[in-house]
């Protein structure tokens, strides 16, 4: 299955190569992984990477009845790489058949190209993410009961969607940066975006490994309903640079929701948790309730949502001079030096063939030619 068209075919092995047939090498990986499925040998190895592991069967407090529940454990390693491989061949598809295209009619410069090419994508992952984890939310009674974050903590049993929204988020920013070669990123954007990718995995993974899945899926579903405004936004704008209301919406979601980030989080670490019974540290009960983790948690928080304002206040400040530039040279008045005097206009007219009424009136234009 080709996902490009290769106009020349580079030497095997080389970099332009493995650029060029990337999605073709991870979609056979994948293949194998599957056919493993098919020997009783391998099935038990391949099964591992493509279901969700550690299913226990448990009744919960809250919930009187049994059911499957899911824990954490090392073979999520596994998992979460096969859907890295997902990920990437998703990656391509969306990139040929949908963001190329669009492409080749915008007519874009390589800097706004690159941009386009981001956007196209987090718009694809923001929108699928936020609709799950709504979806998610919807079956809890979190905007009733806030308690619904800290209460019967720890929380080291999931139901099968949280864990798989988890393994699933986890793998799809580990596959950006692989992306990052292979779809030629530029050198001056790759610091940017490793810096956010960074912070997706770190704080993704940390509450998934503290048992804070809770706290962190209350957290995410707003942050990337901001983050698709933002990414759509600047899509229309790259079509049309007048569409820039969108962008007013969303500097006034990102503050709402910074503020939202920073209240759950002191509200949880705070006084939650804080105020629990059962503070301790234990990695086989799953408990790491205890004030260092608890301080560290709410300090990589607070850090993240400053860095993002100061970002973002660096963003709109650069924008104003930009307006303020372009509102400038619009009301500039023109100086005297440049304006045309009036003998100036006058010989520009004759020159061009063209009398004034008053010449055509004149005694010598009235008098009658003589034979």
């Amino acid at each position: 299955m080709g996902f490009r068209k290769k106009n020349k075919s580079p030497p095997v092995l080389s970099h332009e190569f493995v650029i060029q047939n990337h999605a073709d090498m991870v979609s056979c990986v994948a293949m194998i992984i599957l056919l493993g499925l098919m020997f009783e040998v391998t099935a038990k190895f391949a099964i591992m990477f493509i279901t969700v592991q550690y299913n226990v069967n448990n009744t919960l407090d809250d919930r009187p009845e049994p059911g499957n529940f899911y824990q954490y454990g090392a073979k999520d390693m596994a998992t979460v790489f096969f859907y890295m491989l997902i990920a990437i061949i998703l990656h391509a598809l969306i990139q040929e058949y949908i963001l190329d295209k669009m492409n080749r009619r915008l007519h874009l410069s390589k800097t706004k190209h690159s941009k386009f090419n981001e956007s196209g994508q987090l718009v694809v992952f923001y929108f699928f993410s936020f609709i799950w984890g709504s979806s998610i939310l919807t079956g809890e009674d979190f905007a009733t009961n806030p308690t619904f974050l800290w209460e019967g903590y720890p929380h080291n049993h999931m139901v099968f969607q949280v864990k798989f929204f988890y393994i699933c988020q986890i793998a799809y920013w580990l596959h950006t940066l692989p992306e990052l070669y292979f779809q030629k990123v530029r050198k001056e954007d790759i610091p940017r975006q490793l810096y956010y990718i960074s912070l997706y995995v770190f704080h993704i993974t940390g509450a998934y490994v503290l048992n804070l899945h809770r706290l962190g899926l209350v957290l995410l579903v707003p942050h990337y309903l901001v983050e698709l405004l933002f990414h759509a936004s600047r899509l229309f704008y790259f079509s049309d640079e007048n569409k820039q209301k969108g962008f007013t919406l969303w500097a006034l979601l990102f503050v709402i929701a910074r503020l939202l980030t920073l209240t759950l989080s002191v509200l949880t670490f705070g006084f939650g948790l804080s105020r629990m019974e059962n503070q301790g540290f234990s990695i086989a009960e799953g408990n790491f309730n205890i004030l260092t983790i608890r301080i560290s948690c709410l300090a990589a928080i607070c850090l993240t949502q400053a860095w993002m304002m100061w970002k973002f206040i660096n963003f709109q400040l650069k924008k104003w001079r930009e307006h303020s530039q372009i509102q400038a040279t619009k009301r500039k008045p023109i100086s005297p030096k440049s304006r045309p005097s009036k003998k100036d206009s006058a010989r520009g007219n004759a020159s061009n063939g063209v009398m004034k009424s008053e010449d055509r009136t004149s005694p010598r234009a009235r008098k009658p030619k003589t034979l």
